[in-house]
């Protein structure tokens, strides 16, 4: 039985980006965008410039942390952001594709079946683009972290585990 469009991840992540008006374009490659390394490989861009974007669960329902490739995200600093929430925790990766039809590898930042809350991390925003899942490991866009902060409805945060990452302070 084939697949309908709607259920294809990458047409899900390209109908939303052009109903938000995004300008840019999806790029598909036969080379795996599923670790930060192969992305950077993939796109030709610093790992750093490579938006990791992590399904959590914060007393069970889904929020997003969009995170620097170099980034680990700090779930104690995420929880502190949501006043009441007792636990937040990361998704499993069949929870996530149950949940939102991407696996993990080709998470997007956007095309979710509801709007969620999204975290982005600040490092992001030392980047003038960075490069994000399109919804599979072969598919991916680029995206300045200040239309990113917009598709997204999200919020710029200090979620990275402190000693990791790009503006950690130096030994």
């Amino acid at each position: 039985m084939a697949r309908r469009e709607t259920d294809d991840p990458v047409v899900k992540v390209r109908n939303f980006l052009q109903e938000a008006g995004y300008g840019g374009k999806i790029f598909e490659s036969p080379d795996t965008i599923f670790t930060v390394e192969d992305a950077s490989k993939t796109v030709g861009a610093p790992p750093e410039a490579i938006l990791k974007t992590i399904v959590l669960q914060a007393d069970g329902a889904f929020i997003l942390a969009l995170m620097s490739g170099v980034n680990r995200v700090d779930l104690k600093a995420v929880r502190r952001l949501l006043p009441g929430v007792k636990k937040v925790s990361m998704a499993q990766p069949g929870t996530v594709l149950e949940f939102s039809g991407f696996a993990v590898g080709g998470v997007p930042p956007v095309g979710y079946p509801v709007s969620l809350k999204a975290f982005l991390d600040e490092d992001l925003f030392v980047q003038e683009t960075v490069w994000a899942a399109a919804g599979t490991d072969h598919a991916f866009f680029p995206v300045s972290p200040g239309e990113l902060l917009g598709l997204t409805c999200g919020q710029k945060a200090a979620i990275k585990k402190e000693g990791k990452g790009l503006l950690a302070p130096s030994p």
